[in-house]
C-alpha cells in the first residue's frame, strides 16, 4: 500500500497543469503573429477591464495625407511645406512621415540642432533662424504670435477630422498644414466586441479635442482625452489603476510617445512597425499590425487560463480520489486495492489527461477558426 501511494501520488499532473497550457497558448499566439512575452502576461490579460487606445497609427492607419496648405505670412504654400518637412526630417512620427512624403521632389533645408518635444512638436535651426513645427498650443507656449483671423479656418479643418500642424519662424507664424488619416477598417468591430465582453475602451491622444471626439464617436468609444503628452497618458493610467475599483488597464499603442504608457499599463500591447522602444516595452506585440488581433490575444488568454484551472482541478481531484484508494481506504469495506502497477498506470494517465487538455487549445484556435 505504501508503494502504491508513492506511485499514484506522483505530482506530475499538478506540475504539468500550468506550464503545458501556457506553452500551448503562447505558441499558438506566435503562430498567429501574436507575440506574448511570458505566461504571466496571459493571466493578467484575461483580467483586463479597461483598454486605452492611442489614435494615430492604432485606431487609424497612420498613413496621413496632406490635404491643405495655408500660408498666413509672406510665404508660398510650397515654401511652407518645405519648412515643415525640413524640420521633421528623421522623425518617425506618422505626422512627420506624412509631411515628408508630401514633400517628395522638394529640396529640403539642412536644419540643425533638431529637438523633439514629445507629443508637442519639433524645433530646429537654419542659418540662425529658429523653426518650429507642432500643434497650436505648443507654439503659443513658445511665444509664437499670429493674427486671429485664420482661427475660423483652423476650426473648420478640425471639424472635418483633420490634424492641423503649425509652422513658425522665430516668433512669427508662417502658416499651417492639414493632414488626414483614415480609420482602420477593423476598428469599429473591435471596439464593439470589447464592449460586448464588458471591457471599457478609452481613447488617449495628443491630438486636438475636436479630432479626438470625431474618432471616438466614429468607433464607438465613450470616454476620450485629447492633447495628452506621454507623461499625461502615464498619469491617467496610473490614476485609473489607483482608483477604488482598481481596474486592470491595458494600453494599445504604436509610437515612441506611447512607450511610457505601455510600460505603466498592466499589459502593454504594441502593433508591428512601431519603433523599437515601443515594441521592447510592450508585453504583447501584434506582428500582423491588425487591431482585431487584440481580440484574439484576449480570447487566447481567457481560454488558456481556463485550461490551467481545468488541469489544476483535475490534478487535485485525481489525488483526492487516487491517494485514499491506493492507501487502502476501500479495502475493508469493498476489498478494493491498487497494486503498484495499476497505480503507475493511473499516475501516467493523469498526466496524459492534463497534456491532452492543454493541447485541445490547438483545435479551438486552429487557423480559420473563429477565435472570438
Amino acid at each position: 500500500l505504501s508503494v502504491s501511494v508513492l506511485v499514484v501520488a506522483c505530482p506530475c499532473a499538478l506540475g504539468l497543469a500550468t506550464p503545458t497550457a501556457i506553452l500551448v497558448g503562447t505558441s499558438l499566439g506566435a503562430e498567429q503573429g501574436i507575440l506574448i512575452k511570458g505566461g504571466n502576461i496571459l493571466e493578467i490579460l484575461q483580467r483586463t477591464t479597461v483598454i486605452a487606445f492611442d489614435k494615430t497609427g492604432t485606431l487609424t492607419q497612420g498613413n496621413l495625407q496632406l490635404t491643405d496648405t495655408v500660408p498666413v505670412a509672406d510665404i508660398t504654400g510650397i515654401k511652407l511645406l518645405t519648412l515643415a518637412a525640413s524640420v521633421e526630417q528623421g522623425t518617425r512620427h506618422p505626422l512627420a512621415q506624412g509631411l515628408i512624403s508630401s514633400a517628395q521632389g522638394l529640396e529640403l533645408l539642412a536644419v540643425e540642432n533638431i529637438e523633439t518635444e514629445a507629443g508637442q512638436g519639433v524645433l530646429g535651426w537654419y542659418q540662425g533662424v529658429r523653426l518650429l513645427v507642432g500643434n497650436q498650443q505648443w507654439l503659443m507656449e513658445q511665444g509664437v504670435m499670429g493674427e486671429p483671423q485664420w482661427q475660423t479656418e483652423v476650426d473648420q479643418l478640425l471639424d472635418q477630422g483633420k490634424t492641423v500642424i503649425f509652422v513658425a519662424r522665430n516668433q512669427q507664424l508662417q502658416g499651417f498644414l492639414a493632414l488626414q488619416d483614415t480609420l482602420r477598417p477593423e476598428a469599429k468591430a473591435t471596439i464593439a466586441q470589447l464592449k460586448q465582453w464588458g471591457i471599457t475602451p478609452i481613447l488617449l491622444t495628443g491630438d486636438h479635442p475636436a479630432i479626438a471626439q470625431a474618432i471616438a464617436t466614429e468607433v464607438g468609444i465613450g470616454e476620450f482625452q485629447a492633447q495628452m503628452t506621454p507623461r499625461a497618458k502615464v498619469a491617467k493610467i496610473k490614476a485609473m489603476q489607483g482608483s477604488t475599483s482598481a481596474p486592470v488597464v491595458a494600453m494599445v499603442g504604436d509610437g515612441i510617445n506611447d512607450a511610457p504608457a505601455l510600460a505603466q499599463a498592466s499589459v502593454g500591447v504594441s502593433l508591428s512597425g512601431a519603433p523599437a522602444v515601443a515594441m521592447e516595452t510592450a508585453d504583447v506585440v501584434l506582428m500582423r499590425s491588425q487591431l482585431s488581433d487584440v481580440l484574439k490575444a484576449l480570447a487566447l488568454s481567457r481560454s488558456t487560463v481556463t485550461k490551467i484551472k481545468q488541469n489544476l482541478l483535475w490534478a487535485l481531484g485525481y489525488n483526492l480520489v487516487a491517494v485514499p484508494l491506493a492507501a487502502g481506504a476501500f479495502l475493508p469495506s469493498f476489498a478494493i486495492v491498487l497494486t503498484p502497477a495499476i497505480a503507475a498506470a493511473m499516475m501516467a494517465s493523469s498526466s496524459i489527461v492534463v497534456v491532452l487538455n492543454a493541447l485541445s487549445l490547438r483545435y479551438q484556435f486552429a487557423p480559420g477558426q473563429n477565435w472570438e
